[in-house]
C-alpha cells in the first residue's frame, strides 16, 4: 500500500508544513516543527515564574541570545528528521522508516483567521537516567543508552515540555503528550520504555504523565541543584504493553 513516510502526520496544503492536531476539545491546537520566527516568543513564556519554576535547563532570565542559539539547534534537528523521511519517500511501497526523534514539537493555537500563536514546546529524547543516584555511574549509563541503535527496545526515552501559563489547566499538554507517544514515538521511533521526571511539588505535570500511562514510582534525591536550589524529583515509568 502506498503511504507517506510522514504518516500519521498531516500536512498543511498551503505551506507544506507537517503537523499533528490535538483531539476534540483542543482541536484548535496543533504541533508543528519549530520555526526560526519562534525565537522571540520563547522569553515571555519561559521567564514567567509560573513556568520557569518547573524548568531545569534554560537559563533564567531567558534572553534573546539564548533563544537565537536554541532555535538553530532544534530547527536543524527537526529538518534532519524530515529530510531523512523525504529521502525514504522514493520507495512509497516500503515500510515506514524508524527515526530517532519527533519532527514536530511546537504547540500553537490556530485562530479563527487561520493564523497561529506559539504556546510552548514538547520534546522527546533519550533520557538522562536521573534515577541512577551515583553521578559517575549515571554518566556511564547515559552514554550506554545514547549509543544504542535506533529502534532498540531497551532505549529509555523521556519527555520534556513547557506551556504558556495562559493555557494551563486546559488538558493541552496531556493531550499533546499522549498524541506524540502513541501516534509517533511508539510506531515511528520504536519507543518501548520511558522515564518521566518532574520537580516535587509540580502536581500538574505528574498528572500529565499519568494520563499517558506513566506510573509514579517514587521520589528521587540525587543531589540536583537548579539555580542554587536543591531539587527532588518525582520519578515515573512507562513501558509498552505486550499486546
Amino acid at each position: 500500500m502506498t503511504h507517506s513516510q510522514l504518516y500519521p502526520l498531516e500536512v498543511n496544503s498551503r505551506t507544506g508544513e507537517p503537523f499533528f492536531r490535538l483531539p476534540i476539545a483542543n482541536e484548535n491546537i496543533i504541533i508543528t516543527p519549530p520555526r526560526l520566527s519562534d525565537a522571540p516568543l520563547f522569553g515571555p513564556i519561559i521567564n514567567d515564574p509560573r513556568v520557569s519554576q518547573w524548568l531545569e535547563g534554560p537559563p533564567i532570565p531567558y534572553k534573546d541570545e539564548h533563544a537565537a542559539e536554541w532555535i538553530e539547534v532544534i530547527t536543524k534537528e527537526s529538518k534532519d528528521i524530515l529530510d531523512e523521511l523525504k529521502e525514504e519517500a522514493s520507495n512509497p511501497d516500503g515500510p515506514l522508516k524508524l527515526v530517532d526523534g519527533c519532527p514536530v514539537r511546537h504547540l500553537r493555537e490556530v485562530l479563527p483567521d487561520g493564523t497561529d500563536i506559539y504556546l510552548g514546546d514538547i520534546w522527546i529524547r533519550r533520557t538522562q537516567l536521573e534515577e541512577v543516584i551515583d553521578a559517575v555511574e549515571r554518566e556511564k549509563q547515559v552514554e550506554i543508552n545514547r549509543s544504542k541503535p535506533r529502534g532498540d527496545p531497551s532505549i529509555i526515552w523521556g519527555f520534556g515540555n513547557y506551556l504558556a501559563s495562559s493555557h494551563h489547566g486546559r488538558g493541552i499538554m496531556s493531550a499533546a503528550m499522549k498524541l506524540i507517544l502513541y501516534s509517533w514515538a511508539i510506531p515511528r521511533m520504536g519507543v518501548r520504555r520511558m522515564a518521566g521526571y518532574t520537580f516535587v511539588g509540580n502536581i500538574g505535570s505528574v498528572r500529565v504523565f499519568e494520563k499517558s500511562g506513566f506510573v509514579l514510582k517514587g521520589i528521587l534525591d540525587n543531589g540536583k541543584i537548579v539555580r542554587g536550589e536543591h531539587k527532588r524529583l518525582n520519578f515515573l515509568e512507562w513501558e509498552a504493553s505486550e499486546s
